[in-house]
């Protein structure tokens, strides 16, 4: 176990963590606000098969927030529950999860979104509408019930449209791991539900990944959470931190 001498409260990456994400939500802002530059059009992550979707994105989402409520609830659940994990296990392994269960996280968001987006696709081809004629119909934007195979066929493009043209952002993936890690870790460590009600860590944690997967099997289309994200996030980490133990007799160290 680390000493309480060497224990910091904002140790190093999850300091410069705090500080990016804080510079990229504040150039958000400015550079909107000034040029109409918008960055997260272009930095957050669109489902494979989008003509938005750019390889680079799917780092680059999880340093982008879409509000201010957003980032100060990412950004605390990461100091809160990520400190005690980087005094343990170093600033470089506790990056490398951090970065992996983001990824993770939107491998299988995009995953599903792909899926479905192909599903939708597929029965718009059974229409009779042309493959060429949905891709354009999707680049244009422009497209009539009349046109597009009446009152079915127009709701089922207007949903692939959605997908297609709709960033990921976020960096809640990464934190989800990150709070499943500390569950993990300090099984017994008490969290107060709004300040006030006591919960052992592996309780909470039980909880908030059922709660995320009725919610992601819900599949509410008028939810903009990616509850598949944070699961994500949560079984890259539960993936690693098994890895880790198995391979690594100083793990705890």
């Amino acid at each position: 176990m680390i000493s309480s001498s060497r224990f910091q409260m904002l140790p190093e990456v999850i300091k410069n963590l705090l500080i990016i994400n804080g510079l990229f939500f504040l150039a958000t802002i400015v550079l909107n606000n000034t040029f109409g530059l918008n960055l997260i059009r272009m930095l957050g992550v669109y489902v494979p098969g989008s003509v938005h979707f750019e390889p680079y994105q799917l780092v680059t989402h999880m340093f982008m927030h879409g509000n201010f409520g957003h980032i100060l609830l990412n950004m605390f659940a990461l100091w809160m529950f990520g400190n005690a994990l980087e005094n343990i296990w170093g600033g470089k392994r506790f990056l490398i999860f951090y970065l992996i269960t983001g990824f993770g996280a939107a491998f299988i968001h995009l995953g599903v979104q792909y899926l479905e987006a192909q599903a939708i696709m597929n029965d718009l081809l059974r229409m009779g509408l042309s493959k060429a004629s949905i891709e354009q119909a999707l680049t244009t934007g422009m497209y009539t019930q009349q046109g597009i195979g009446g009152t079915e066929g127009f709701a089922k493009l207007s949903q692939l449209s959605a997908m297609y043209s709709v960033p990921t952002v976020g960096a809640s993936g990464a934190v989800f791991g990150i709070l499943l890690a500390f569950g993990m870790t300090f099984p017994n460590q008490p969290i107060y539900l709004y300040f006030l009600f006591p919960i052992k860590a592996k309780y909470f944690v039980m909880g908030i990944g059922a709660l995320e997967i009725f919610n992601g099997l819900a599949n509410d289309p008028a939810s903009n959470i990616a509850h598949l994200a944070h699961l994500g996030g949560m079984l890259f980490g539960f993936i690693l931190i098994r890895y880790w133990r198995n391979n690594d007799r100083n793990f705890y160290v």
